[in-house]
């Protein structure tokens, strides 16, 4: 069992008198993270690659820092970890530094359930000659289904851009069996992960993704981002920095004007954390930090699953509801995002409601615009979504739970 009270004290905002349940938009900070941020600022807020003490002292840091992301992701290479200001920033700049490597005609795969930050980057490169073609979910599964995609690609396919687990069905998409997929067919997969990394072990190598990308604002750190780009394709890319930048100036070529000195220092708090949850949930201490971390998301998730059961069960009561998503609370198949529409309210109706109640939750299309329009959503002002996660108690649920009753 998780020891929620353990988990709730390090995270300072979640003593106010507020229930958090936007977390897919941007979840609570940890109090380790700002210590880590404040300390690098008030130090070492020096300019890096100088001769001098401070300067040194800076750039092992942040050198320390960069290698710890490097293991969470279990990459290869320090070299692999790209830090950039969003996913939607990495994603664009990834765009267009690729695409120099294609010829006119070549074919881009995209998802209509991805956040368009997986999606934009790529549907703009049909100015320039290429060709993008929609893998599409099944409207009644409200899935991904592999033979469509196998259907889809051609020898021209030259990348395919899917979502890990979308931010508004919760479904975890098998990046796995995709990716194989993909490289049989020669092409490259590029994955979105925002809505899976604050839930679940990331693990680049089991994966076999060719990039992957994701937000620390979402996954208790800041508004900061991070892509792994598999070395081989790393250095094939052109720069996207100053001139006398070259291709072999990794990761630097794709992080124009460096990245965020004390926003990646404060990462180093995320990472600290979870194995400090290790250390709090468990004796043995020999273990490896790939099963510690393995360890740690699996009470997470086993958590998470608890809560997200209690709401999924609340809901499919109510006749007038539509779950957007799978029913089943299963952490294997789905994380705690939760969306339904109602079939007499408005969804912004509905989140008005329960504003009045000091708990935050949303309404809209979270930028999966395309899934919003292939469900007929519009209409209804898009989906209410719940999003939780680990630091969310069962008691937060049912008072959400409570409002739910009174205006359905």
């Amino acid at each position: 069992m998780m020891d929620i009270k353990y988990v709730r004290e390090q995270f300072p905002a979640l003593s106010r008198d507020f229930i958090f349940m936007d977390n897919a938009g941007g979840s609570q900070v940890l109090k380790k993270v700002a210590e880590r941020i404040s300390g690098y600022l008030l130090y070492h807020n020096v300019q890096l690659g100088a001769s001098y003490k401070v300067s040194a002292e800076a750039g092992r840091k942040l050198k320390y820092a960069t290698s710890k992301i490097a293991e969470l992701l279990n990459t290869s290479k320090d070299e692999e970890v790209v830090i950039g200001s969003s996913t939607t920033m990495l994603l664009r700049i990834l765009s267009l530094t690729i695409s120099k490597q294609w010829e006119n005609g070549d074919e881009i795969i995209v998802t209509d359930t991805d956040h368009e930050a997986n999606v934009s980057p790529w549907m703009d490169l049909r100015e320039h000659g290429f060709r993008v073609k929609t893998w599409k979910v099944n409207r009644e599964t409200l899935e991904l289904e592999l033979k469509d995609l196998k259907e889809l690609m051609t020898s021209k396919t030259r990348l395919v851009a899917v979502t890990h687990a979308s931010n508004v069905l919760g479904t975890i998409n098998p990046v796995k069996e995709i990716a194989d997929a993909v490289h049989a067919a020669g092409a490259l997969i590029c994955v979105d992960g925002v809505a899976y990394a604050p839930h679940r072990k990331v693990d680049v190598k089991e994966l076999n993704a060719d990039f992957y990308t994701f937000s620390w604002y979402k996954t208790y750190g800041p508004h900061l981002a991070v892509m792994y780009v598999k070395y081989e394709e790393l250095l094939k890319l052109d720069s996207f920095n100053h001139y006398f930048i070259g291709k072999d100036s990794v990761p630097y070529k794709l992080q124009p004007g460096n990245f965020n000195f004390e926003l990646t220092y404060g990462t180093l708090g995320i990472i600290e954390y979870y194995d400090e949850m290790y250390r709090h949930h468990f004796n043995d201490t020999k273990v490896n930090y790939s099963e510690r971390l393995s360890k740690t998301f699996k009470i997470i998730s086993k958590h998470e699953e608890e809560l997200a059961s209690l709401l999924l069960d609340f809901l499919k009561k109510i006749p007038e509801i539509r779950i957007i998503g799978k029913t089943d609370a299963s952490s294997t198949v789905r994380v705690p995002t939760i969306s339904f529409v109602h079939s007499k309210l408005k969804s912004d109706e509905i989140v008005g409601k329960v504003d009045e109640h000091g708990i935050g939750i949303r309404f809209g299309d979270f930028y999966a615009k395309k899934l919003i329009e292939t469900l007929d959503l519009e209409e209804n002002n898009g989906v209410v979504r719940v999003s939780l996660v680990h630091y969310n108690t069962l008691e937060e649920v049912r008072k959400l739970i409570k409002v739910f009753e009174g205006i359905f």
